[in-house]
C-alpha cells in the first residue's frame, strides 16, 4: 500500500498539495497548535515571576477577588513563593484535566470543530481577563476552561489525517512537536520579556492576540482538515462506533501508562515553576551591565527542544535505513535515562555554587539532555496514544493522555513549594529519582503489559 492509500480521503480541493510530504492539513493544525500554544507558554513563562514578584505582594494581593477565602479555606495559609507554586501547579494540572471533558463533548455533542473554536474564545477572553489584578482568578479559570475544549480535539485531528498502518503518523507528530516548541521559544522572548520588561499586562495581553489569530488561521483552514465528528441529530448513537474486545485493551493499556507517563515528566515541569524561581535569585544572567529576563531560560530550553526534535528525527531516520528502529517504549527508555543525566546536572549545580551565583553551563546542559529526553518522551507517546485511541472515543483519549500531564504539574506544584524550606541539593535529587521511577516502570510496563495488551502494529 501507498502511503496516499494509507492515508483516508479527506474530500479535499485538488489544488491541495503535501506539507513536507504529509497532507496540507498537518501544516494548518501545526500552526494553530502554536498560536495555542504561544498563549499558554506565555503564562508558564509569566505566571510565578508575576505572582512572587508582584501580584502575592502585601500591597496587592488584597485585591484579588476570591484569593483570601482560597487562602483561608485551601491553600491554608501560603504565603510567598510556596502560595504562587500551588497556584501554579494548580493551574497547570488543571489545564490537563479538561481535556477529558473537551473530548466527552466533542464526542458526544458539539464535535471537534464547534468545542474548538468555544475554547479558543475562550482562551482569549481569559487572557485579556488578566489585564486586571482583581480578575486573576476568574482568568485562571477561563484558560482552564479554554484550553480543555481545545486540547485533545486539535491533537486527534492530526492522528485522523493518517490511516492506522500509516507510518508518517508518528513524524506528523514530531512535526507538530516542532511547531509547539517554535511557540515555546518565541513566548518568552516576546510576552516575557514585555512582562518582565514593560508591565505584566503587556505580556498576558500579547498572549490574547495570538490566540485570536491562530481562531482565525483555524477557520480558514478547514477544506485541509479531516471531517467533523458531530452526531448527527437523528441518530447520534447510530453513528458512534461499538467498542470492541480489543478497543478496550487498548484503553486499559494507555490508562496504565498514564501514571508513568506522570514521574517522568516531573523534572521537565518544574522548569517552569521552582526552577525559574532559582533561576532569578542564583544564576548569572548580568552580561555587559545589562541583565537578561529571568523568561529567558524558557526560550534556551526551548531553542534546544526544538534542535533536538530535528536531531533526533533525523537519527532516528537514519538509523532505520541500517538497522531496525525501536519501538515507541523503547524511545521512551531511552529519553528517561537522558533525563536522569539532565537532573543530576541541576544537582551540581547546586552542589558547586559556593557563594557566588551559578554560571549557566551546566544549566545549559541541563536544557540540552533534557531536550533529548523530551524528544523521546512526549511526541512518541502522544503518537502512541493518537495510534491505539478507539474510534468511538478518539478525543477523549487522547484528554486521558493529558491527565499525565494534570498529575505531574499537581506533584510539581506540591514539590515546587518545597524549594523554600528544602536544601536545594536534596531538591533536584528528588527530581532525579523520579525519572529512574520513570524509567523502571517504563522498562516493566514494555516487557510485561504491552506485549500482551498492546496490537502488535502498535508496538511498531
Amino acid at each position: 500500500m501507498t502511503s496516499a492509500e494509507a492515508t483516508p480521503q479527506l474530500t479535499l480541493p485538488a489544488h491541495d498539495r503535501a506539507f513536507l510530504g504529509h497532507p496540507k492539513g498537518l501544516g494548518y493544525l501545526a500552526f494553530v497548535e502554536g498560536c495555542e500554544r504561544f498563549s499558554y507558554y506565555s503564562m508558564q513563562t509569566l505566571l510565578v515571576l508575576y505572582m512572587v514578584k508582584h501580584l502575592l505582594l502585601p500591597e496587592h494581593i488584597g485585591g484579588v477577588a476570591g484569593l483570601g477565602w482560597l487562602r483561608g479555606n485551601y491553600y491554608h495559609g501560603l504565603e510567598g513563593q510556596p502560595l504562587a507554586s500551588a497556584i501554579f501547579g494548580d493551574y497547570t494540572a488543571l489545564v490537563y484535566l479538561t481535556p477529558i471533558l473537551g473530548g466527552i463533548i466533542a464526542d458526544r455533542w458539539l464535535g471537534r470543530r464547534l468545542t474548538l473554536i468555544l475554547g479558543a474564545l475562550v482562551m482569549a477572553f481569559g487572557h485579556f481577563l488578566m489585564a486586571f489584578e482583581a480578575s486573576f482568578l476568574f482568568a485562571l479559570m477561563a484558560l482552564i476552561t479554554g484550553v480543555g475544549l481545545f486540547k485533545g480535539n486539535m491533537a486527534s485531528q492530526v492522528g485522523e489525517l493518517y490511516g492506522p498502518n500509516d507510518l508518517r503518523r508518528a513524524m506528523a507528530f514530531q512535526i507538530f512537536y516542532i511547531a509547539i516548541n517554535v511557540s515555546v521559544i518565541a513566548a518568552p522572548l516576546v510576552s516575557g520579556t514585555l512582562g518582565e520588561k514593560v508591565g505584566w499586562h503587556w505580556g498576558f495581553g500579547t498572549a490574547g492576540v495570538v490566540m485570536v489569530g491562530g481562531l482565525l488561521i483555524y477557520l480558514a483552514a478547514q477544506p485541509w482538515l479531516p471531517a467533523d465528528n458531530r452526531p448527527s441529530r437523528q441518530a447520534p448513537e447510530a453513528q458512534r462506533a461499538a467498542m470492541t474486545r480489543s478497543d478496550w485493551q487498548s484503553l486499559a493499556a494507555l490508562a496504565a501508562l498514564v501514571p508513568m507517563l506522570a514521574v517522568s515528566l516531573l523534572t521537565n515541569n518544574q522548569i517552569f515553576n521552582a526552577y525559574l524561581v532559582w533561576a532569578d535569585a542564583h544564576f548569572q544572567l548580568s552580561f555587559f551591565g545589562q541583565t537578561l529576563p529571568t523568561s529567558w531560560m524558557i526560550t534556551i530550553d526551548a531553542a534546544l527542544s526544538f534542535s533536538m526534535l530535528v536531531v533526533v528525527a533525523a537519527f532516528w531516520k537514519w538509523w532505520g535505513t541500517r538497522r531496525q528502529e525501536p519501538d515507541e517504549l523503547s524511545k521512551m527508555i531511552i529519553g528517561s535515562l537522558f533525563s536522569i543525566a539532565g537532573g543530576l546536572c541541576l544537582v551540581a549545580a547546586a552542589a558547586t555554587q559556593g557563594s557566588g551565583k551559578i554560571g549557566l553551563a551546566l544549566p545549559v546542559l541541563f536544557h540540552l539532555l533534557n531536550s533529548i529526553a523530551f524528544s523521546h518522551i512526549l511526541p512518541v507517546s502522544l503518537a502512541l496514544f493518537s495510534r491505539l485511541a478507539p474510534k468511538a472515543i478518539t478525543a477523549f483519549t487522547i484528554g486521558i493522555y493529558y491527565l499525565a500531564f494534570f498529575a505531574a504539574n499537581k506533584i510539581v506544584g506540591v514539590i515546587g513549594g518545597w524549594y523554600s524550606a528544602m536544601d536545594t541539593v536534596q531538591f533536584w535529587l528528588l527530581h532525579v529519582a523520579s525519572a529512574v521511577v520513570g524509567l523502571v516502570a517504563f522498562v516493566v510496563f514494555k516487557l510485561l503489559v504491552a506485549n500482551r495488551l498492546l496490537p502488535d502494529e502498535a508496538l511498531q
